[in-house]
C-alpha cells in the first residue's frame, strides 16, 4: 500500500504515566491515519480513557496502576489551524502563538484531581469546552451525536461551505450578547437608583439644608463648653485679677516694690543688672496677662440663647453623624456630593441606556441578516448532503438508505443562528423517514456517522476524530471500504482507528500494537510503533492465529500494497 503523505497532525504527542494498566508509556502520532490494534483484554481502549480524562472526564483514584503514585496523562496538540483564541481569552488562559496546546491532568492518591493548559491550571469545565472543539471520541455506542442538533447544524455548515458565515454570525451574536447583557445591567441599576431616588434625595436635601462647613464641629463644641462653665469662669478670672492686681499688697505692687528695691543695688553687680532686667520682663509679662484676663472677663457673658443653639447645632450634627456613620463633618460633606453625584447621574444613564438601546437595535438587524445568510445556505446544503450521504452508505451496503435534512427557522437566535435542523432517515426502501435515533440500528448510526466524519472533513469541522471499534459488525468488502473511507478521510483530518480488522489496520499509515506484559509481579499494558515487518506480522495474526500461516502472511502482503 502506498502509503499517504499528510502533514496533520492535531494529536502530536501522548505521555500517559500511572493510569489503568499503563506504568508509562509515551505515544508519538507522525500520520494522518493512525491504526491500534490489539488482542482483547490488552487495553487498546485505555488511551481513550486517557485522552478522556484530557477532555474533562471525571477523575477516580481507581484508575492508579500504583495506588501510591500520582497518574499524570499530558498531551501536546497543534491547533493553529482552529479560531479557538477566543476560548483561551474568555478563560483567562494563555494562547501559544504558535498554535500548541499542552494539556496536563494530574490524578492524586488523595483523589484530588488537578488540571492544566499551557501550564495555567484551569477547572475541568473548560476541559470540557476546549475538547469538545479538537477531539472527537466515537464509539460504536456513542452515535447519539447524530440525534443532536447542534451537530446535525453544524454538518450542514460544512457540506454548504457555511463555516466561514457561521464564524461571521457568531461575532455578530457575541458582540449583540454582550450589548444586550450591558443593557440588562444597566437598566437593573436605573430601576434600583430610581427605587432609591427618593430616599437619596431625602438625605441630600437634609444634609444640604444643615449647611455645614467644616471645622464647625470643633468651634461650637468650645463654644459649648465656654458657655456651660461662663459663671464659674467669670468668678476665677475675677479672683485672679483682684490678686495680680486689684489690692495694695497685690502681686503686681509687691513686683513693683521688689523691682524698687532691686534697682537700688542693681549697679553693684552684673549678675544683678541681669536679675533686674528679669524683674522688668515679668512686670510687663504679668501686666499684659492681666489686661487679657481683664478683656476675657469683660467679654464673657452667660446667654441662655445662645447656649441652646450651639447645643440644637451640635445635636443636629451629632444627629447627621450617626445617621450615615460618619465621625466628621468633612465625612458628611463627601457623603452629601457622593449623593449628589447619584442624584445627577440619573439623567446621564438615561442618556446611556437610550444610546446602548440603539446599539442592540443595530447589532440584532445585522444579527438577523446574517442570520438569514445561514439559513439559505443551510437549506441549499440539505441536497448536497442528502445525495452525497447516499452514495456513501450504498458503498457501505445500504444501497437503499435515505437521509433527509430539514431546516426550520425558530424566533430564537443562539451561537448556531436560528435554525432547527433535523436529520431524518430510513434504511430500508418505501420506509418511514423518522429521527435517526428512533429508527437506525447501531450499526447503521455506526455507518452514517463513518459517512458524515467523511464528509465533513476536508472542512476542519472534526479535526482529530478517534473511532473505538465502530466496525463492529461489518467484514468483508465492507471493512476494506470502511479502511478506504477512513484513509480519504486522513488527507484532510487526523484519523484514529481502534480496530480488529486487518483490512482497515492496513490502511493506516502509523500502526500501533497494545499488548500486555508480566514481569512475574504486575500485568501491564504496553503500546509500541510497528515498523513494516511487525505490521506485516500483526495483520497477518489478527487474519488467522498466532503465529500466522504463511497464507495469511501473503494475505497481509497483498492487504499492505492494495
Amino acid at each position: 500500500m502506498e502509503l499517504i503523505d499528510t502533514t496533520f497532525e492535531m494529536l502530536k504527542t501522548l505521555h500517559i504515566e500511572n493510569y489503568a494498566l499503563i506504568s508509562q508509556s509515551d505515544i508519538n502520532f507522525d500520520g494522518g491515519f493512525v491504526a491500534i490494534t490489539g488482542e482483547t483484554g490488552a487495553g487498546k481502549s485505555i488511551m481513550l480513557g486517557a485522552l478522556a480524562l484530557l477532555l474533562g472526564q471525571r477523575s477516580d483514584t481507581k484508575t492508579l496502576y500504583n495506588p501510591e503514585r500520582k497518574c499524570v496523562v499530558e498531551a501536546l496538540f497543534d491547533i493553529k489551524e482552529l479560531n479557538l483564541k477566543h476560548l483561551f481569552d474568555e478563560n483567562d488562559v494563555d494562547y501559544s502563538d504558535d498554535g500548541s496546546l499542552i494539556i496536563r491532568r494530574e490524578i492524586l492518591p488523595n483523589g484530588k484531581s488537578r488540571a492544566f493548559v499551557n501550564d495555567t491550571p484551569v477547572a475541568v469545565t473548560f476541559l470540557k469546552q476546549l475538547g469538545s472543539a479538537i477531539i472527537d471520541i466515537h464509539s460504536q455506542h456513542a452515535s447519539l451525536l447524530l440525534g443532536d442538533s447542534t451537530f446535525q447544524t453544524s454538518v450542514l455548515d460544512c457540506i454548504g461551505n457555511g463555516l466561514p458565515l457561521l464564524d461571521n454570525y457568531q461575532t455578530s451574536y457575541r458582540k449583540y450578547t454582550s450589548l444586550k447583557r450591558q443593557l440588562e445591567q444597566m437598566t437593573a441599576e436605573e430601576e434600583q437608583n430610581r427605587k432609591d431616588y427618593d430616599y437619596n434625595k431625602f438625605l441630600f436635601d437634609e444634609l444640604t439644608n444643615a449647611n455645614l462647613s467644616d471645622g464647625e464641629q470643633e468651634e461650637l463644641e468650645q463654644e459649648a463648653s465656654l458657655l456651660a462653665n461662663a459663671e464659674n469662669i467669670k468668678q476665677s478670672l475675677s479672683q485672679i485679677i483682684s490678686i495680680c492686681d486689684g489690692e495694695e499688697d497685690s502681686a503686681l505692687s509687691r513686683l513693683n516694690a521688689s523691682k524698687s528695691i532691686l534697682g537700688k543695688i542693681s549697679d553693684c553687680h552684673k549678675e544683678l543688672t541681669a536679675l533686674n532686667e528679669r524683674f522688668d520682663s515679668s512686670l510687663i509679662e504679668l501686666r499684659d496677662i492681666v489686661s487679657s484676663l481683664d478683656t476675657m472677663n469683660e467679654e464673657i457673658t452667660f446667654s441662655p440663647e445662645r447656649q441652646q443653639q450651639v447645643e440644637e447645632r451640635l445635636d443636629l450634627i451629632y444627629r447627621l453623624e450617626k445617621k450615615h456613620g460618619a465621625d466628621s463633618i468633612a465625612k458628611l460633606l463627601e457623603i452629601q456630593n457622593n449623593l449628589d453625584s447619584k442624584l445627577s447621574n440619573l439623567d446621564i444613564t438615561d442618556q446611556r441606556i437610550h444610546e446602548v438601546m440603539e446599539a442592540v437595535d443595530k447589532s440584532f438587524n445585522e444579527l438577523q441578516k446574517k442570520a438569514e445568510a445561514l439559513t439559505k445556505c443551510r437549506k441549499k446544503a440539505t441536497k448536497e448532503l442528502e445525495s452525497q450521504i447516499a452514495k456513501l452508505l450504498a458503498d457501505l451496503a445500504m444501497p437503499n438508505a435515505t437521509l433527509k435534512a430539514e431546516v426550520e427557522s425558530t424566533a430564537d437566535y443562539g451561537p448556531l443562528g436560528n435554525n432547527r435542523v433535523s436529520l431524518l432517515f430510513n434504511a430500508n426502501k418505501g420506509g418511514e423517514l423518522r429521527e435517526i435515533a428512533k429508527v437506525a440500528s447501531g450499526g447503521e448510526m455506526a455507518r452514517l456517522m463513518l459517512a458524515i466524519k467523511s464528509l465533513t472533513a476536508k472542512a476542519g469541522l472534526l479535526p482529530t476524530v478517534i473511532f473505538d471499534e465502530i466496525d463492529t459488525g461489518i467484514s468483508g468488502d465492507i471493512s476494506v471500504k470502511v479502511g478506504n473511507i477512513m484513509q480519504r478521510m486522513s488527507s484532510d483530518m487526523q484519523v484514529i482507528a481502534i480496530t480488529h480488522l486487518p483490512q482497515i489496520a492496513a490502511r493506516a499509515t502509523q500502526h500501533y500494537k497494545v499488548y500486555k506484559s508480566d514481569d512475574g509481579k504486575k500485568t501491564a499494558s504496553k503500546i509500541k510503533l510497528l515498523d513494516n515487518d511487525g505490521r506485516r506480522y500483526e495483520l497477518a495474526v489478527m487474519l488467522s492465529a498466532e503465529p500466522p500461516s504463511t497464507a495469511a502472511l501473503q494475505t497481509a502482503t497483498e492487504l499492505m500494497q492494495m
